[in-house]
């Protein structure tokens, strides 16, 4: 197995940084005396959050749906600081409302997938040639949703779970190379996202059904501090707040008793059906707007 990271003088690169977990981890990589790349979909905030984490600190604009964009931005962290040791592929959204498969429009559940699971692979793509050359380190967000049962939540919970995936197998294909990977599984961490998610209507029906631990939020911080350390330790897994941990390595024995609580819950039951006959609701206005038309 590499040697475990020493983040003293070198090169990290960090997308969906100019805030969240995103700029805190790059923020504290950057207090371990490495160069860091902030790079976000805003080009301008990307900056400013550059500016506040330090001197050797760049802000640079990039779409993670956006193969060429993500090449630029590398290429030119690599001119700037001589290479690329660290990749943290963190850019994410959240669904904009709480809605069924059958309900959730083609657009939506095909946007969500188009950032939180293709965005990771055209990072991992992006960065890899220089990750091999340098021996470096990927780290792919997932979530506790990579292996929750994602009712309400399809399009980020199959996208999580496919970046489990992704990063599990490249750490198997990078460890020969003596280059390493690793899965960040989060739970609720207090970003503007999950605040914003909170607020959704019909929101509050998933808290009074899941589990009460399942809700507990912690700061960014904490989430970027337990990600950098596992960075320096070339960790194959990341859990913020660390008691995810167990229900990981229980999930085979969890999950079924999860999905059949889930399965005979009357306030889930109850919740899955308001929102499916909303859902239906706003079709039907729809359909009766075009004929008027």
């Amino acid at each position: 197995m590499p040697p475990a990271f020493n983040l003293n003088g070198k090169v990290a690169l960090v997308t969906g940084a100019a805030r969240g977990i995103g700029f805190e981890t790059a923020r504290q990589i950057h207090l371990r005396g490495a160069s860091v790349a902030v790079v976000d979909l805003d080009p301008d905030q990307a900056r400013e959050a550059a500016e506040r984490i330090g001197e050797r600190a760049i802000g640079l604009g990039a779409d993670v749906t956006d193969q060429g964009a993500l090449q630029a931005a590398v290429a030119t962290t690599v001119e700037r600081f001589g290479g690329l040791d660290v990749a943290v592929a963190n850019a994410g959204v959240a669904p904009s409302k709480v809605a069924t498969v059958r309900g959730v429009g083609s657009e939506e559940w095909e946007r969500i997938f188009e950032v939180d699971m293709l965005g990771v692979w055209r990072t991992v793509r992006a960065v890899l040639p220089q990750i091999v050359e340098r021996r470096g380190h990927i780290l792919v967000t997932g979530s506790a949703y990579s292996f929750f049962n994602g009712v309400l939540n399809s399009p980020y919970a199959v996208a999580k779970a496919g970046v489990e995936a992704l990063g599990r197998g490249l750490r198997t294909e990078l460890m020969p190379l003596g280059a390493s990977a690793g899965v960040a599984y989060y739970g609720w961490v207090d970003t503007k996202m999950v605040q914003d998610a909170f607020e959704l209507r019909h929101s509050d029906r998933l808290e009074e059904s899941a589990p009460t631990w399942f809700f507990k939020r912690i700061p960014p911080d904490e989430a970027a501090a337990a990600t950098v350390r596992g960075i320096e330790a070339r960790a194959p897994r990341v859990f913020a707040p660390r008691w995810w941990r167990y229900v990981s390595a229980l999930r085979g024995i969890l999950n079924p008793l999860i999905d059949r609580r889930f399965e005979r819950d009357r306030k889930m039951v109850a919740a899955v059906r308001d929102v499916e006959s909303e859902a239906d609701e706003q079709g039907a206005a729809a359909v009766e707007a075009i004929t008027r038309r």
